[in-house]
């Protein structure tokens, strides 16, 4: 599956970066959001991340506990294009909104 095949994925990768989306299970899938720079660690090799999972059954993202495992269901526009996890904020910030 591609990024673009996606329903309602609206983000575009920050510059140098790119979406990578995998099979996880059966009709989950993973996103992966990929720095094309390399580091001396990883032989200069793209750095990538867990963005989040895609559910193709529900059609619905969950954001990651972490890489192997599928968090919460969260709204695509709650997310952010670095990654799904929800934003936490006091309700003083959510006030100021």
């Amino acid at each position: 599956m591609k990024i673009a095949e996606l329903p309602r994925f609206k983000h575009q990768p920050p510059e140098n970066y790119y979406y990578e989306v995998k099979e996880f299970k059966r009709n989950i899938f993973s996103i992966w959001i990929c720095h094309r720079g390399g580091f001396a660690y990883n032989d200069g090799k793209p750095t990538k991340s867990i963005w989040g999972f895609f559910d193709s059954k529900k059609g619905k993202y969950f954001s990651p506990v972490n890489s192997k495992t599928v968090g919460k269901e969260v709204q695509i526009n709650n997310t952010r294009s670095w990654t799904s996890m929800p934003i936490k904020q006091t309700p003083i910030e959510l006030a100021f909104k």
